[in-house]
């Protein structure tokens, strides 16, 4: 991923432009003056300085980015081993030959257990409740036959019309036919590890399909490593650590060289910075989000957030086309500063979370200091491109 960006930064010649290794920790907005003023500590020498611009563009995410999540796990002081949370993986982390329990069934331990079963003697992936995961080619065939046949951009626009559709139509059955698409995604786990195997047990959750995230493992990686018999999945609830691994609740204990909590993220409100409008402190959760990249009463400041259920690449597109035209009207009209505000027939609206049928529990746990939506537009956060596009 860092390769292709920095390919492509290189490609539009953009390096220039690049402030690296500088962390931005507060950002404060002047209305006489129409900008923000951003203090920046240089990461090397640990100098302050300030910058200011017009239009803030956040595209931080809404990960942090000081650490990981990880919950309390008894006996932790005890393992005699190794443990580490994949946010701060040690470069020099040698697994060739050892026993690794990776905790967690999200993508980032479907992602771990191909990679690492490849040296390690035996990758066990424990999660306490499966999710829903489903292989597919990490070369698109059609794509590839049309970028042979057809001129580059033709290919590119149909393989994306493709994809996107794909992508919704999945998403809009797991809405309206849950039963159906769970059957068809658990048929493929099946054909993929054997009638033997206890795909009841290990890949078939208590929730339908994207009520929480799919996991999508390419070229069947995760299921050859575990036909291979280099990794496996316990699915079961951690008593405690031990000296030498993990005691499971149902009595069984699990050896362990290096224990990986692979236990998710934490969420955070734009690039976990201190904001401010005209010396106001900012509290996001004050504000309504405007059609998902703006807040009400917040001035020329723009946030780039992507799907939950689709590529993050769709709706960030929407955005920077939006952000564009934004500027370019402003720019036509001679405004400084443009502004998000609720009209007097918005102001009865029900609050709603910021992302409302998605039960993952690292959004629950932070939700209530995100920005909230109403029920009619442009005060929504929609998780749908096809809705986002028109508005």
């Amino acid at each position: 991923i860092r390769e292709y960006i920095e390919e492509t930064a290189a490609e539009y010649g953009i390096e220039q432009h690049i402030q690296y290794r500088s962390l931005v920790t507060a950002a404060a907005y002047d209305s006489a003056t129409a900008s923000w003023t951003l203090t920046v500590t240089d990461a090397a020498s640990g100098a302050r300085r300030q910058l200011a611009c017009n239009v803030l563009l956040m595209c931080s995410g809404y990960y942090s980015y000081k650490g990981g999540y990880t919950p309390e796990f008894p006996g932790r002081e005890r393992f005699g081993g190794t443990v580490v949370h994949p946010q701060q993986w040690p470069e020099d982390l040698d697994y060739a030959g050892k026993r690794v329990v990776i905790i967690g069934s999200g993508a980032t331990a479907m992602t771990l257990v191909p990679e690492m079963a490849r040296q390690a003697a035996l990758v066990t992936m424990l999660q306490r409740s499966p999710t829903y995961v489903f292989s597919w080619p990490d070369r698109d065939a059609i794509a590839n036959f049309l970028r042979k046949v057809l001129p580059e951009r033709w290919a590119y626009a149909i393989t994306r019309w493709k994809n996107t559709v794909g992508q919704q139509w999945v998403y809009h059955q797991s809405r309206v036919n849950p039963e159906r698409l769970k059957r068809r995604l658990l048929k493929r786990v099946r054909r993929e590890l054997g009638d033997d195997y206890d795909v009841e047990k290990h890949f078939t959750p208590r929730y339908n399909p994207w009520d929480q995230r799919l996991c999508l493992v390419p070229n069947s990686d995760l299921f050859q490593a575990i036909r291979s018999g280099r990794a496996e999945v316990v699915t079961d609830h951690i008593e405690t650590f031990t000296e030498t691994g993990i005691r499971l609740k149902s009595g069984v204990e699990l050896p362990a060289d290096i224990i990986v909590t692979a236990t998710g993220l934490n969420l955070a409100e734009p690039g976990e910075m201190a904001f401010s409008v005209d010396g106001q402190a900012l509290d996001f959760a004050d504000t309504w989000t405007y059609k998902g990249l703006m807040y009400s009463d917040v001035p020329n400041m723009v946030t780039t957030f992507g799907y939950i259920n689709a590529s993050w690449t769709l709706r960030a597109d929407l955005t920077a086309d939006y952000t564009c035209r934004l500027l370019n009207r402003m720019d036509e009209l001679g405004m400084r500063q443009c502004t998000p505000r609720l009209r007097d027939q918005d102001r009865d609206m029900p609050r709603r979370p910021w992302i409302e049928g998605f039960s993952a529990g690292y959004m629950q746990r932070v939700m209530h200091l995100f920005p909230r939506q109403g029920d009619r537009a442009p005060w929504l956060n929609t998780q749908n491109y096809a809705a986002d596009k028109k508005m």
